[in-house]
């Protein structure tokens, strides 16, 4: 019988590691991280990303021949509730977004071409990424519905559409695209993935949308890459650039986005405990009529019910990652869909709580708390909406049921009947005993 909650010894002290590094060398970088250039950035970080590499940590997320450690989803969570402590972790660990999800779609569907001229760059650091699915004018937990063409033209894709919250692509070194490529086929053979360079003429960056996590430019503005609208007007792009089949993009969007809401998951636990942490702190400093702020009933109300929902979707992440490596991720998109809806409620939540309990001081920017706030909010849309992930979760598990005809199968008279004739003997020798 295996059902047990430790941790390899082994990778517990590179857990160990990791919770240290990111402590003590990549939070008191994210304070003054504003007030560095771009170049001053990576002049800095570049050391820790080498140390990270020199550890067997660099782009855990890939299998060991694309680079990676090959370490499965379950250390994976792990190493990302430590990840998620701070904004520039993941980046200095070589799994930032929308990087990460990238690599993993270029390494199921590129060509080894492709993979040479993005994949392999990308890992290096040398190459940049964006992702660009959302349309303005088209649901976005719809996307069967998205309307930017792609017309094959010889040996060459026209490109027509509008997309927009894509995100970094206006630094981006390239732009990984979902696009209609076959108009005719069925609503998940419609669309494609294909790569549009940086600086290709007629894919034009209108703007970054100002978001609540950035509403507009200001400190630190050169470190945002920002969520950009796109206009396509008759780009031209190699047929080369196609990643897969013609008609594959639903197929490697999911495989793009499923681990990747693991990692993200986790990552909201890592931000969880960090606001925990400070809400505590100043439940049992703060002083309210000459008693801690921690004996009100409330606060404490908030301080249990945070815990308890961080360690269950904590759980429930785990799970998730176990279920993926045990039984695969067509098997766990149920798991996938619960952490994603529940994670992002939690995060949420436990925010918000400690902003109440640090009142005026939570609110301000003085603490992380207001821009973990900001940054939360995002999560119950970005990868789908929580509505959508429910229906899906619900659409599934109703499908392991049968209707029934006249009463519910456990209605208690019809089945006492049935009890009834099958011990009667016993209920004969009852009855005697009165």
């Amino acid at each position: 019988m295996a059902w047990d909650f430790t941790t390899d010894p082994a990778f517990e002290k590179e857990l160990d590691w990791i919770n240290r590094f990111v402590r003590e060398e990549i939070e008191p970088l994210d304070l003054v991280k504003n007030q560095m250039s771009v170049q001053s950035w990576r002049t800095v970080t570049e050391p820790l990303k080498q140390e990270v590499k020199d550890r067997g940590l660099w782009a855990a997320h890939l299998d060991p021949e694309l680079g990676g450690q090959g370490l499965g989803q379950i250390k994976l969570a792990l190493m990302h509730e430590i990840l998620g402590r701070t904004p520039s972790a993941p980046d200095v660990f070589g799994n930032q977004a929308p990087d990460s999800g990238n690599s993993e779609l270029l390494a199921i569907g590129a060509s080894d071409e492709q993979k040479e001229r993005w994949l392999w760059p990308l890992l290096r650091g040398e190459l940049t990424s964006s992702f660009s699915l959302t349309e303005p004018h088209t649901a976005g937990s719809d996307p069967t519905g998205i309307s930017t063409m792609a017309v094959l033209d010889g040996d060459e894709y026209v490109i027509n559409g509008h997309k927009w919250f894509a995100s970094k692509a206006a630094v981006a070194d390239f732009v990984l695209a979902m696009v209609v490529t076959n108009p005719e086929a069925g609503p998940y053979e419609r669309a494609s993935m294909i790569v549009i360079e940086r600086d290709t003429p007629g894919m034009n960056i209108v703007r970054n949308v100002p978001t609540m996590d950035h509403p507009y430019e200001g400190e630190g503005g050169q470190h945002v890459g920002g969520h950009a609208e796109i206009l396509f007007q008759n780009c031209r792009v190699p047929a080369a650039n196609l990643i897969g089949r013609p008609g594959e993009g639903f197929l490697l969007a999911q495989k793009r986005l499923s681990g990747g809401r693991i990692h993200h998951a986790m990552r909201w636990i890592g931000t969880c405990h960090r606001a925990f942490d400070m809400m505590c702190e100043r439940a049992v400093s703060r002083q309210l009529g000459g008693r801690p702020l921690g004996d009100k009933q409330f606060v404490q109300d908030f301080i249990a019910e945070s815990a308890t929902e961080i360690d269950a979707a904590r759980l429930l992440t785990l799970h998730a990652a176990w279920h993926w490596d045990t039984y695969g991720p067509s098997a766990s998109r149920i798991q996938i869909a619960q952490i994603k809806y529940w994670g992002a409620r939690v995060l949420y939540n436990v925010i918000d709580r400690s902003i109440q309990v640090h009142g005026a001081l939570g609110y301000s920017a003085d603490l992380p708390l207001e821009r973990m706030y900001r940054t939360a909010r995002n999560f119950r849309i970005s990868d789908g909406a929580d509505e959508v992930h429910k229906s899906f979760i619900a659409r599934r598990l109703m499908k392991g049921y049968q209707p029934v005809e006249g009463w519910p199968s456990e209605h208690i008279p019809s089945r006492r009947q049935d009890a009834e004739a099958r011990f009667a003997h016993y209920l004969d020798l009852a009855t005697a005993n009165l």
